[in-house]
């Protein structure tokens, strides 16, 4: 492909679209769609895992989505790929590992065989008009010459288009052009009497790895075009990251005009029926309800929006195999191997007459009630010398999250949770495994169950950074010891499940209701007899109400009257938190606070999300998260 200017000959065509363009409303002031100042400074694009998914050939490290190798795609139930130089791959997953890591077009198109003799897929934009033309290579061999349809065609198709044609900045714009008009430029010329509809998600290297739709016939239809981008140093209305202009109507509309997704990262709102994230990112309208989650959180995918793609005709799909009908296969097989956030049962309803007569709610979790015997089911406890110690959360494998204060203080003294600088005189000592159990079901915490599991410890994994005195990476990992003969450290339970690790900050947000749970105090300094649990809302700004002692890696949650918290005997324990689908996160990990229960004092819980690449890393384990890290 080459870039293109319009000749002389085609500035008729261009009067009346001109013209249109000139009698649309100035765009909206950048403050009206655009997030705030420093948003944007953090140069976020598609690659941002923080705020988006990586694709299935992609997986998050720190913080970034990095190619994959292409072993690492699934295969199964996936269409084969037939490359530029006769390689055949398994999967749409495993050609763009390939583009990915070698950042040029790889894929040809779907098939099942492919030789030197096949046709392959060719593009390019034709000069002086600007047309987009197709060769699209048949499943079973040969193949037609097509131009592209306007319908669908946008600014992230263009951008596809002039990228593969050798302008790593993509399009200056995606425009239309008469047929009529087109064949009178050509006189005789033969020209294609069909033409396909693209759509493109923007990190494609090639057209060839957009989704095309069936050839329909030409006929009076308008044909698309791409004027591609001229380096410059012009001043623009906005700078994308990968240094591209474009206009500010273009930015939070659910289109990536800018090639990289910069322009969709940063919106207080979207434009023309966009739907916008809880993160901030804008997504085509499209994507809403078409059964792959693209929020973070799940809510594009919630039954509240699932019927919104019944409202949207596309145009049909029978003649090529769709990358975005592979890529969600791919997805789905990634994530059906994780079983996390979600319990295996229902729960069991406590029994009258386990509630001690008339015992049917006590103070601790202060402002909680009684949990059903299987509710919590990552829910642990951890023991020392046979007696209740901390709380814990289990992630799934033989790991278990717990306070590092909890493990990398003498275990034999009790550490008061209300001493806001941490001023204990215990010591920093490794307390003797040999006597710590990790019981998982408990309910009553003086009786096991039939489905409480009594595991060993093996090891336990203190962050390096822990500080007693202040509480700053108060974040530990407990390895239990495997079964005989056997990769797991639990017999499979139907009461036990394993929390989500959140990988990323951004997950959640201030309001969110949120659920802690434990054996804490009551209000008599007992600890409570059945575990406990109560709503808590996640609060912003907590360096209001503890100045410094309010660390990186801290956050905080509860009622600010002071009616909910977690106290003595819940350290250590989970703040989870449920995203739109169900699925719950392990958002914080119990650590300390100004008493329990005191007016404008919250509860304060170590950020799971801020240690990710640290539990990663320590566990040895990829798939510690439902999403994002396979």
């Amino acid at each position: 492909m080459t870039s293109v200017r319009v000749s002389p000959v085609l500035l008729c065509l261009l009067v009346s679209y001109s013209a249109m363009l000139s009698t649309q409303s100035t765009p909206p002031e950048a403050s009206h769609f655009a997030g705030p100042v420093h948003c944007p400074e953090k140069n976020l694009t598609r690659e941002s895992c923080g705020l988006v998914f990586c694709p299935p050939w992609q997986y998050c490290v720190n913080g970034e989505c990095s190619c994959k190798p292409p072993y690492l795609c699934p295969t199964e139930g996936l269409s084969p790929v037939c490359s530029h130089d006769n390689k055949q791959l398994r999967s749409y997953c495993q050609a763009m590992a390939v583009s990915c890591r070698t950042q040029k077009p790889f894929m040809s198109h779907f098939g099942g065989t492919c030789t030197a003799d096949q046709p392959k897929f060719r593009g390019s934009i034709e000069d002086g008009t600007g047309v987009i033309r197709l060769f699209v290579p048949s499943t079973g061999g040969g193949g037609e010459e097509v131009l592209v349809c306007q319908e669908l065609w946008d600014t992230a198709a263009a951008n596809v288009a002039c990228k593969a044609g050798g302008n790593p900045l993509g399009a200056a714009s995606a425009g239309t052009v008469s047929y009529i008009s087109l064949k009178s430029y050509h006189d005789d010329q033969q020209l294609p009497e069909k033409c396909v509809s693209v759509r493109c998600q923007g990190y494609e290297s090639s057209l060839a790895e957009c989704v095309l739709y069936d050839k329909t016939a030409i006929d009076k239809q308008e044909i698309a075009t791409a004027t591609c981008v001229q380096p410059s140093e012009e001043e623009c209305e906005f700078r994308c990251v990968n240094g591209k202009c474009v206009s500010l109507s273009q930015t939070c509309d659910g289109v990536d005009d800018c090639g990289d997704r910069s322009d969709e990262m940063c919106c207080k709102k979207c434009r023309n029926e966009a739907f916008r994230c809880s993160t901030g990112v804008c997504l085509p309208k499209e994507a809403v309800g078409d059964g792959q989650i693209d929020c973070l959180d799940g809510e594009d995918e919630s039954k509240k929006h699932t019927n919104l793609q019944a409202s949207l005709p596309l145009p049909s799909n029978t003649e090529y195999i769709s990358p975005r009908n592979e890529t969600k296969v791919s997805r789905i097989h990634m994530e059906s191997r994780l079983s996390c956030g979600i319990p295996k049962t229902s729960s069991v309803d406590v029994e009258d007459e386990e509630r001690g007569g008339g015992l049917v709610r006590v103070k601790r979790v202060l402002g909680g009630q009684i949990a059903q015997r299987t509710q919590i089911q990552w829910q642990v406890a951890i023991e020392l010398d046979r007696r209740h110690h901390c709380g814990g959360a289990y992630i799934g494998g033989c790991w278990v999250i717990t306070a590092a204060h909890c493990i990398g203080q003498n275990p034999s003294l009790s550490i008061p949770k209300d001493a806001v600088s941490g001023q204990d005189s215990s010591t920093n000592r490794r307390p003797n495994l040999a006597t710590m159990i990790v019981k998982f079901s408990l309910w009553k915490r003086t009786r096991a169950e039939l489905s409480t599991d009594l595991v060993p410890v093996k090891d336990v994994h203190v962050h390096s950074l822990y500080n007693p005195n202040t509480r700053e990476n108060d974040i530990a990992l407990v390895q239990l010891q495997k079964l005989p003969f056997s990769d797991k450290c639990l017999e499979d339970n139907p009461a036990v499940s394993p929390v989500c690790v959140p990988w990323t900050t951004r997950l959640f947000h201030p309001n969110h209701t949120c659920t802690i749970s434990g054996w804490g105090q009551d209000g008599a300094g007992r600890l409570s007899l059945y575990l406990q649990f109560a709503s808590v809302s996640l609060i912003d700004d907590c360096q209001r109400f503890y100045n410094d002692s309010f660390k990186p890696g801290m956050i905080c949650a509860g009622d600010l009257d002071g009616s909910v918290d977690a106290c003595e005997g819940d350290d250590g324990g989970p703040l989870v938190c449920e995203d739109e689908l169900g699925v719950s996160y392990l958002w914080g990990v119990v650590s300390w606070g100004r008493g329990c229960g005191r007016q404008n004092s919250p509860g304060v819980y170590t950020q799971v999300a801020h240690y990710f690449e640290w539990i990663r890393s320590r566990t040895g384990w990829p798939v510690v998260t439902k999403f994002n890290s396979q």
